[in-house]
């Protein structure tokens, strides 16, 4: 939680802004591994992380993509907000931006967050168990969406 105090010199706690992306290409996604020093490491999640002052939330994911996964990227369109206050295995009442993307072109590598970076199939994604906060929910969520009349495309290189 963020300390303020307002012009009125009422305090309260803030929640954090945070961007998620769906790293989607053909069939499959991208997913890291966090690094064992951070919340829920040693864990599958979806790429992502804080949103900074003076950027906005599709400034954030582009930079985060870059930093966690070294892949230039292109943002397809706003999956959607999550804003519930007690998201499973948050310790911060993160609002999250997800976003569904297309990656580009590799260009650099992994920040000292990312273990492991890896794709999956849509199809054989880890055991539940293993991923972080409630982002195989979000995974689940777009494959759902796929079925749907007005589903959300796979990502391909005929994009």
């Amino acid at each position: 939680m963020i300390n303020c105090t307002f012009e009125n010199g009422n305090k309260n706690s803030l929640r954090h802004v945070v961007v998620d992306m769906l790293v989607i290409k053909e069939n499959q996604i991208l997913l890291v591994k966090r690094a064992p020093h951070l919340t829920n490491g040693n864990k599958y999640a979806l790429i992502g992380g804080f949103m900074e002052r003076n950027e906005t939330s599709k400034q954030a994911a582009l930079r985060e993509i870059m930093e966690e996964t070294g892949y230039k990227a292109e943002i397809i369109n706003l999956f959607r907000i999550i804003d519930h206050p007690d998201r499973r295995a948050e310790d911060r009442q993160n609002i999250s931006f997800v976003y569904l993307v297309k990656p580009l072109e590799k260009i650099g590598k992994s920040d000292n967050e990312v273990k492991e970076l890896r794709w999956f199939d849509l199809n054989e994604l880890p055991p539940p168990e293993e991923f972080a906060f409630d982002h195989l929910e979000n995974i689940q969520l777009y494959l759902q969406y796929q079925k749907t009349p007005f589903g959300l495309p796979i990502l391909d290189k005929k994009l």
